[in-house]
């Protein structure tokens, strides 16, 4: 199965000039045969928001808004599933850092997942994620979600990967320079794949780091972005791989868990 990444810059406030950014790149991916591609968190809108009402106003309802409708749109026409982190506004106005799984003709809009790790100003803006933690079944995978600043909480991943994923998706904004070096890692110590679907760019003095990866359960760097181009990263992954939680003939990472001794 091959899988993908779009590192992108979003256009500030502007979801249109997005869309056709993203079409373009998804594109790149598919006609390289990616059968998964991951957009950056909050694709559609940038990220350097100064007020609540100007989240407002670009936010748009899962899955009846038209962020999540051009994505099903766009899945349909191109035969592949997409991960895409977007802004969401419910029925009561409430703001989430939300991200959208949605896949071609017969699945369209599959599921959602809210940012449970709020980094920095996103807490002036949006609510925690409240809907925890899903692995998303999409037929020749699972396929679980965490959002940027997730990473840095050990137990996304491990929540994940015990609910079964064999891929973790990231969108993410990454400011800090540290989860390219990490996410192998979170590979690693859960036997999954990671793709992180970083952007690139600079939004109101604040720089975007780039260098989105995609990273084998053997924390291997499988494909790595630049810190500036806009692109797409494409991969052949082994899902069998995943699977394996095995390290040996005596270890199994999950089943050599003793969790009765975690507890603090």
């Amino acid at each position: 199965m091959k899988v993908a990444y779009v590192q992108m810059e979003p256009a500030f406030l502007d979801p249109e000039k997005n869309y056709s950014k993203a079409e373009k790149l998804i594109g790149e991916a598919v006609k390289e045969g990616a059968k998964l591609v991951v957009l950056p968190e909050l694709f559609d809108t940038g990220y350097n928001f100064e007020s609540k009402s100007e989240v407002s106003e670009v936010a748009g309802e899962i899955p009846d808004g038209p962020t999540t409708e051009f994505l099903v749109e766009l899945a349909r026409e191109n035969e592949v599933f997409i991960v895409a982190g977007t802004a969401e506004k419910d029925e009561r106005g409430n703001l989430y850092n939300s991200a959208v799984v949605v896949g071609p003709v017969g699945w369209g809009y599959i599921g959602k997942y809210r940012k449970v790790h709020l980094f920095n100003r996103e807490k002036l803006f949006f609510r925690p994620g409240n809907l925890g933690f899903h692995v998303f079944n999409i037929g020749v995978a699972k396929v679980g979600i965490m959002i940027c600043f997730d990473w840095f909480f050990p137990e996304s991943a491990r929540t994940l990967a015990l609910k079964g994923a064999e891929i973790i998706a990231h969108p993410s904004n990454l400011v800090m320079p540290y989860a390219p070096r990490a996410m192998p890692i979170r590979a690693l110590e859960n036997r999954v794949y990671t793709i992180t679907a970083n952007r690139i760019g600079e939004e109101r003095g604040l720089k975007f780091i780039g260098k989105s990866t995609i990273a084998s359960p053997k924390a291997e760097v499988l494909a790595m972005g630049s810190e500036d181009r806009e692109e797409v990263g494409v991969v052949e992954i082994d899902l069998e791989l995943a699977r394996d939680k095995r390290l040996n003939e005596l270890n199994d990472i999950f089943k050599d868990r003793r969790p009765q001794y975690y507890v603090l």
